[in-house]
C-alpha cells in the first residue's frame, strides 16, 4: 500500500485541511501520515473558533519522530497544505529534500495562501512557501490569487494563465493544477481547471453552482484525490477527469442540501465512482 505524508491544518467541526484531504487519501487506498499544523474548533471562516497553532518546535519533534520509526523510508509522497507559520515551511521543505536525496518522492504542494477574498496567511508565510517549497514541488496545486501571486503576473485571460503556468515551471514545478479558475474565455455559469505541464496543457470545466457561501476546503479536497490519481496511474489527463468529477459530485450536494461543510462523507461513493463524468480539451 502506498503512503503519503500530509502536513496541514486539523479543524474538529467541518472539513478543510487534513479533514478535507486525508479520508479521501484513505478512501482512495492510501496509508496516510497525518501532521496537524494547527488544532481549531472550525475553519475560520465562521469567524469565531478555537484552539491554537502548533509551534514550529511540537511539529519538528513529530517529524523527527517519525523519521526515527523509518516512516520517511516507507513514503511515495507528501502533501502539503495550510502552514500557519514561516518555519513550518521551512521545515517542510527540509523534510521533503531530505526525503527526496535517499529515495523517490512525490511531492504535491497547495500553496494554502489566500483566495479571491484576499491573503489569510502572514506575508512571511507567502515568501516561504515561494522561496522553499515551490521550487522543490513536483506537483503545484494554487488557485487563481494563489497563481497570481507566486508567478507575480495579472491574470485575467486563459492566455495570461498559461503564461504564468511557464513562468512556475522555470521555477521547479513539473505540474500544475490550476484550481477555481474563472478568466475572461469560462462560460458563464461554468468554473475551470486548468492542468499544465512543461509539454502539455489541459483545460475542463464543470457547471458552477452558486453556493453563498462557498464550502471551505474544496482546495484541499481537490489537492488530495489529483495526488491520489497520479499515484494511482501516472496519467495526469485521467487524474484531471475524475478529479474534476470527483470535486462537482461534492458541490451538488452542497447545492442541494444547502449546507455549508462540504459533503464528503455524504456523497463518498459518488466521488469515489463519479455519476457524471467530464473531457479534458487539449490547449
Amino acid at each position: 500500500m502506498k503512503s503519503v505524508l500530509s502536513v496541514q491544518s486539523h479543524v474538529c467541526y467541518g472539513y478543510v485541511g487534513n479533514r478535507a484531504a486525508v479520508f479521501p487519501l484513505q478512501r482512495l487506498g492510501f496509508e496516510v501520515i497525518a501532521v496537524n499544523t494547527v488544532q481549531f474548533s472550525n475553519h475560520t471562516g465562521y469567524g469565531d473558533w478555537g484552539g491554537e497553532s502548533m509551534s514550529s518546535e511540537h511539529i519538528a519533534s513529530i517529524l523527527a519522530g517519525l523519521e526515527r520509526r523509518g516512516v520517511f523510508q516507507t513514503l511515495d509522497a507528501v502533501l502539503s497544505g495550510y502552514l500557519g507559520e514561516a518555519t513550518l515551511a521551512q521545515q517542510v521543505a527540509q523534510t521533503v529534500r531530505k526525503i527526496k536525496s535517499q529515495s523517490a518522492l512525490l511531492y504535491c504542494c497547495d500553496p494554502v495562501m489566500g483566495d479571491q477574498q484576499g491573503m489569510f496567511v502572514k506575508p512571511e508565510v507567502a515568501q516561504m512557501l515561494q522561496k522553499d517549497c515551490l521550487p522543490l514541488a513536483d506537483i503545484l496545486t494554487p488557485n487563481l490569487f494563489e497563481l497570481t501571486y507566486l508567478s507575480g503576473k495579472r491574470i485575467q485571460t486563459l492566455s495570461e494563465l498559461l503564461e504564468a503556468c511557464r513562468i512556475l515551471h522555470s521555477l521547479g514545478p513539473k505540474t500544475i493544477l490550476v484550481t477555481s479558475t474563472e478568466v475572461r474565455e469560462t462560460p458563464p455559469g461554468k468554473i475551470q481547471m486548468v492542468l499544465s505541464q512543461e509539454n502539455q496543457r489541459w483545460l475542463i470545466e464543470t457547471p458552477k453552482f452558486e453556493l453563498h457561501p462557498a464550502p471551505n476546503g474544496s482546495g484541499d479536497f481537490t489537492a488530495a484525490v489529483f495526488l491520489a490519481h497520479v499515484l494511482k496511474s501516472a496519467d495526469f489527463k485521467t487524474a484531471l477527469e475524475l478529479t474534476a468529477a470527483s470535486v462537482f459530485a461534492v458541490f451538488e450536494e452542497n447545492f442541494r442540501s444547502g449546507e455549508r461543510e462540504f459533503q464528503i462523507i455524504q456523497v463518498q461513493d459518488r466521488w469515489m465512482q463519479p455519476l457524471i463524468q467530464f473531457e479534458a480539451i487539449s490547449l
